[in-house]
């Protein structure tokens, strides 16, 4: 609070080649918050911004907090953090002082219009992220500009196909503050996928084969004031539906029939980077449980003698994920970004032994191309094909099997070519090493595959995050000769990231 004092150095002795020097401190009156107020946001409402501010009326005024507030704004990505100005107003007549919170406006709002070649087809993307979404103002038809906007709320759209074969569509809706009083986030989420040889056969051809995917998310965030107040805690129930017939070429059984899988994951992480865009200092850490009920514990049946089709009619499992990125400022702008990622997928039951749903795959650019409709988590890695690290490549039936436990790290020195809030772009050098395992007993964090390269980050509000990556494989992957060497990979908002 003593925003008045004063600081008087005061020589007090010379003696030869020393002074000695006194500092004098007039503490003056502590000074207290009196008008805080918020402009430039011409698009955000006043609420959303000002429930961030931390410096409120009748406190004592504390730099600190003028900083952290700084940083809360632009975390909202509704705001150019280069020119977030906190106007600090002193008057020494009644010990006060006002707070101006000068902000820029910046577009949040993403649009996905994309194209690519993989698995020997070509795919189309489409996707539409609202980031400042205005429920309310769907029935309001002046908040309509092209949609409502200024409430801080999120919806996404995404839509993907390559013909009449294959098409999913995910929608998703975030309030992150639900009830208005509290910063507690609701996020409902719904997901289809729809892959099959339509194309080539009628529903009612012996060679018709299809695998349908229906998964529905319900999540609760909250933030935490304890560690300290950078950690939240988020929380989530989710269902997926896997209706597979004929489905020859998957991991398992028959390739027909309905398997069902209910889990509830509880994350718990802490973000105290700098920035969203390009953060400087500071960290991200994040750890996660997945689970779901031990059906089998509940059962008096022989799992051991089973069918693989009746096993997983209600999949079982458990998965625990952690990772963590440090920011370092070497020099000016010039930041080393260090990452560590972790997973490791296990069973309850040995007669049953890990799903095949959910399992992690680990190569290429992260973009699954919509191929992730088992439930599988793509694991992004420059200078190899996509998902093509070990364990099991050569399935007889010809199908993959991904690994239940994985590890990867990655060294990045990063700088900006330019920080414009409409067009941010930053150059980047790499090393990254990755490998994934079929089980904890063949983990060894040390038998990895490396690779290095160079790259390039662009940030435009209406797309998002656009990479392109040159990187180069090191170490051969067996019975795939051409896996690793030189690889181009295009990204889509951090897929690589």
């Amino acid at each position: 609070g003593y925003l008045f004092f004063s600081a008087n150095p005061v020589e007090v002795m010379v003696e030869n080649d020393s002074i000695d020097i006194e500092i004098r401190i007039n503490e003056g009156k502590q000074a207290r918050v009196n008008r805080v107020t918020i402009s430039g946001n011409s698009r955000t409402n006043d609420h959303v911004a000002i429930r961030e501010i931390r410096t409120r009326p009748g406190q004592l005024f504390n730099r600190e907090l003028l900083i952290r507030t700084t940083r809360e704004l632009s975390q909202l990505r509704y705001f150019d953090p280069e020119t977030i100005n906190p106007d600090v107003r002193p008057n020494p007549a009644d010990n006060t002082t006002d707070i101006e919170y000068i902000v820029e406006e910046t577009s949040s709002d993403q649009i996905e219009l994309s194209g690519g070649y993989g698995y020997g087809r070509i795919m189309g993307s489409l996707g539409l992220s609202f980031n400042n979404f205005s429920l309310r103002g769907l029935f309001d038809k002046e908040m309509w500009n092209p949609v409502p906007a200024g409430d801080g709320q999120k919806l996404a759209l995404r839509f993907q196909t390559y013909g009449k074969g294959y098409f999913n569509y995910t929608a998703s809706f975030t309030e992150p503050w639900f009830g208005g009083k509290k910063p507690n986030s609701l996020t409902v989420s719904y997901y289809h996928s729809s892959f099959s040889n339509a194309n080539l056969y009628d529903k009612s051809d012996a060679n018709y084969m299809s695998f349908v995917t229906d998964g529905f998310t319900l999540g609760m965030g909250k933030r935490l004031t304890w560690p300290d107040d950078y950690f939240t805690l988020y929380q989530s129930v989710k269902f997926l539906l896997y209706d597979l017939d004929n489905y020859s070429v998957f991991t398992f059984g028959s390739g027909t029939g309905r398997f069902n899988n209910f889990s509830y994951t509880f994350a718990f992480g802490r973000n105290s980077a700098s920035a969203p865009i390009y953060p400087r200092f500071g960290s991200e850490m994040g750890m996660s449980l997945e689970l779901t009920l031990p059906y089998s514990s509940f059962s008096n049946k022989d799992y051991g003698s089973m069918t693989e089709d009746e096993k997983y009619k209600w999949v079982e499992f458990y998965k625990i994920k952690f990772n963590t990125a440090w920011y370092f400022e070497l020099a000016d702008k010039l930041v080393l970004s260090t990452r560590m990622q972790f997973g490791y997928m296990g069973a309850y039951n040995n007669d049953i032994g890990i799903t095949p749903f959910g399992r992690f795959y680990v190569g290429g650019d992260g973009l699954s191309g919509g191929y992730n409709m088992d439930g599988r988590e793509i694991i992004a890695m420059r200078g190899y094909d996509n998902e093509v690290l070990p364990p099991d490549l050569d399935m007889d039936d010809g199908s993959e099997l991904g690994g239940t436990v994985y590890t990867k790290y990655t060294l990045e020195l990063r700088y900006p070519l330019s920080l414009n809030p409409n067009s941010t772009i930053y150059a980047l050098a790499y090393l990254e090493a990755g490998n994934t395992w079929l089980s904890l007993d063949d983990y060894d964090p040390f038998d990895i595959y490396r690779t290095a390269g160079i790259g390039v980050r662009i940030f435009m509000p209406m797309f998002g995050f656009l990479g392109l990556d040159w990187g180069y494989g090191f170490d051969q992957v067996p019975g795939n000769a051409e896996a690793n060497g030189q690889h181009f990979h295009f990204s889509i908002n951090k897929s690589i990231d």
